[in-house]
């Protein structure tokens, strides 16, 4: 199952919008708006297709909105090199004239109508150790045995890989290293063929040897190819959150934190908290046992101002069965099993998540 997502148009000029919506119209699809950046950023990631205004251009640059592809400037009056300057610096692939570039434009709306794109849920833990690697993994399995097509990116470069939890460290296959080094520019198609996988599942982690930044325009291509490519995306971000992991937060339906049931990890939690919500509004919690002083679910929840999707309680054999090579949640039973299929319905079959 996938969701629709509309192409977002960002700008305040009148004439401008009225434009682009009788153009959008003409393509068969409806637009989401946004009058500047501070009101773009929630959907920008995620958008199938963004048109910037020529009014927005440099507030748009000025608010360092990540790069990402299939952006176009869209303007009345002939393009400036200032504006050319401007556009490139920002990433974008094409500057449109209007009314000259209109035919343009509605085959541009076109290209997008109707267009399913998957849904992505992102994963951070409330201290290290929390299990957030792990849940992101149950969540992948528990995709492919739902039969969803399913990417896993592995967005911690200090979390030990993902791949390990799966036996797939020798496994052939692109890792963040390479899509780095083409700058994020990849083919979507191509970029899922090259990653290592089997069957509906694909991988993207790090290489054994390096440890790289991953930057946000690679993410941006990752995300747009899977989002393109695959029913469910399941993102496990680092605690610190760097330009990409903020990037994939934001492109996310859905987002969940997962914390120990101790004090002092709630209170740990409760910073991851406030920088989460620096970016989004929506988050929810997963809170994981034991509760050595028998600390209850939702005193942690109404501590942190979170709502409960569950608890996860422990399970010995998960532990032994990652040093196995064997990923967590493989056998659909226990209670993470239980956990993962009750995210993912919700990931599924609820509204897309608003950003802050």
């Amino acid at each position: 199952m996938s969701a629709v997502r509309l192409p977002l148009v960002v700008t305040a000029d009148p004439d401008l919008l009225d434009d682009l919506l009788r153009l959008a119209a003409a393509g068969g699809t409806k637009v989401d708006v946004a009058a500047d950046p501070a009101a773009a950023r929630p959907r920008y990631g995620a958008a199938p297709l963004v048109m910037i205004g020529a009014d927005q251009l440099d507030a748009c640059l000025r608010a360092r909105l990540p790069r990402r592809s299939r952006v176009a400037v869209v303007g009345h009056g002939p393009v400036s090199e200032a504006m050319w300057q401007a556009a490139g610096a920002h990433g974008v692939e094409h500057i449109a004239e209007l009314p000259t570039a209109e035919s343009w434009v509605v085959d541009r709306f076109a290209e997008h109508l109707d267009q399913p794109l998957g849904r992505v849920v992102a994963v951070i833990g409330g201290r290290g150790g929390a299990g957030a690697s792990t849940l992101a993994a149950g969540l992948a399995m528990t995709a492919i045995a739902e039969r969803h097509r399913t990417l896993l990116i592995d967005a911690d470069p200090l979390g030990g890989g993902l791949d390990l939890m799966f036996g797939w460290e020798r496994r052939d296959g692109l890792r963040w290293s390479a899509i780095a080094e083409a700058g994020g520019r990849v083919d979507p198609p191509s970029l899922l063929d090259a990653l290592p996988h089997h069957g509906d599942l694909v991988l993207l982690s790090f290489d054994r040897d390096t440890v790289p930044d991953v930057p946000a325009d690679a993410m941006a291509s990752a995300v747009d190819a899977a989002r393109r490519g695959r029913d469910v995306i399941v993102v496990d971000l680092p605690r610190r959150l760097d330009d990409a992991g903020v990037l994939a937060l934001e492109c996310a339906d859905q987002a969940v934190l997962i914390v120990p049931a101790e004090v002092r990890a709630a209170a740990a939690a409760a910073g991851v908290v406030r920088m989460v919500r620096a970016h989004r509004d929506q988050l929810s919690l997963v809170v994981r046992g034991p509760a050595p002083g028998r600390l209850r679910s939702r005193e942690i929840a109404s501590a942190l101002g979170l709502p409960l999707i569950g608890t996860l309680r422990p399970e010995p054999a998960i532990p032994q069965e990652v040093e196995r090579g064997r990923p967590p949640g493989s056998d659909g039973k226990g209670h993470l099993a239980d956990l993962c299929r009750r995210v993912l319905g919700d990931l599924l079959g609820g509204s897309t998540a608003v950003a802050a």
